[in-house]
């Protein structure tokens, strides 16, 4: 059996006044999603459980088939594993944004004006964080470059405790209240005041700066947590050979956690709604055609959408999702000869009106072709989903119920 799940990372809404009162999915065209949501089961789904925050960590491992509850260790742990950094049991990482502030000179005094300094390049990143190790290393600390905005702080032999936000829920607010608290909450601060002073003289900003970009000019570091350990995909499911496809660290890392490939995508992927989805998409069929009966594709460009407030570009991604990953995907699935399954889904919503997470449980549609087929008409909406009165509230027994043998 092959199976496919596509994460439309934070893909559903909240009504938008500019859509009077519709969601981006509510005005957006999807008849692939809609045809798969018809043919199988269509439903809500909790993939963050009551009390816990609304991240991609905690929503992704849902969707992957474990309970946070168990599972979840820190957002962190999971971005360092797929960027090959060795922890120890006794070390705790960070996620370190590169992130814009703007003011005022004191650090104390600004505003979190751009979560990812303008989607800053991995080149240009790499430059500003090796600059920062250099100047923060110690057998204590160490900074480590991933991806754009997205990188990795550890602290060897340290304690966990540390009250930290994401940057992604402050922005146009004060981050004085937001600032790091509790553990190592000193070593914390200290290194983003100390990278606030220094990183807006660093040539890279002041080209990005004469450029009209934003400047990555702080580091900002929050998701704390210790190495995890997943129980492997192949033992708690019986995959004996899976894939992953995204562009995000946390998502490659949770997929090697579980013991799955990461794999190559020949396209332009970025993570923003520029991204090459038919490339994920020829990647999956791909890798189904080399002998992977599960991938796990992740798609992000909504999320980046509903957190930079782009209306309309978080319409287009959805078709886009819809025309140029799911279409061609089904296409291979219905043409190949064998069972199949598919599931289509976010992780949280992304909603416009807050340009962050919301803990709000998911649309999902789930086929597989081995069941009797349904004939409903739905439309893939939040609302007709919630209408169906089929609720998952936890969304890890999702997997099971996808790869299941029996019809």
């Amino acid at each position: 059996m092959k199976t496919i799940v596509i994460l439309c990372d934070g893909m559903a809404d909240y009504p938008v006044p500019e859509l009077d009162g519709k969601t981006p999915l509510e005005v957006s065209k999807h008849p692939n999603m809609d045809k798969i949501a018809g043919k199988g089961i269509f439903g809500l789904a909790r993939t963050v459980p009551v009390g816990m925050h609304p991240g991609s960590d905690n929503a992704n491992l849902s969707v992957f088939g474990y309970d946070p509850h168990v599972y979840y260790t820190g957002r962190s742990p999971l971005e360092a594993v797929n960027m090959g950094i060795e922890l120890a049991a006794e070390d705790v990482a960070y996620r370190c944004n590169l992130v814009t502030l703007s003011g005022s000179d004191n650090i104390d005094e600004c505003i979190m004006h751009d979560y990812s300094a303008g989607e800053i390049s991995t080149e240009e990143a790499r430059q500003l964080i090796e600059y920062m190790d250099k100047t923060f290393r110690n057998d204590f600390i160490e900074l480590y470059c991933g991806i754009s905005y997205r990188h990795c702080l550890v602290l060897r032999n340290a304690d966990t405790g540390a009250v930290t936000t994401p940057p992604h829920d402050i922005s146009g607010k004060p981050v004085f209240e937001y600032l790091p608290d509790g553990e190592n909450a000193l070593y914390l601060y200290s290194m983003m005041r100390r990278s606030y002073e220094l990183l807006k003289d660093h040539p890279v900003n002041k080209k990005r700066i004469a450029e009209g970009k934003n400047p990555a000019n702080c580091l900002w570091f929050w998701g704390e947590g210790r190495k995890p350990a997943l129980t492997p995909y192949k033992e708690k499911f019986g995959i004996e050979k899976g894939g992953i496809i995204s562009a995000v660290d946390l998502i490659r890392g949770i997929g090697i956690c579980a013991g799955l490939d990461v794999l190559h995508v020949e396209g332009n992927i970025t993570g923003t709604f520029e991204t090459d989805y038919l490339a994920k998409a020829k990647a999956a069929i791909k890798a189904f055609e080399d002998g992977y009966s599960f991938v796990y594709l992740h798609v992000e460009a909504a999320d980046e959408c509903g957190h930079h407030n782009q209306l309309k570009e978080k319409i287009e991604c959805i078709e886009d999702i819809d025309s140029k990953v799911i279409a061609p995907v089904m296409e291979y699935l219905e043409n190949c000869g064998d069972d199949y399954s598919v599931l289509i889904m976010p992780d949280h919503p992304t909603p416009m009106v807050i340009r962050t997470h919301s803990a709000d449980p998911v649309p999902f549609a789930m086929y597989r072709n081995m069941d009797i087929p349904a004939e409903n008409a739905f439309v893939y909406t939040e609302t007709n989903a919630k209408n169906t009165g089929v609720f998952f509230d936890k969304a890890h027994e999702l997997m099971g119920e996808l790869l299941k043998q029996e019809g």
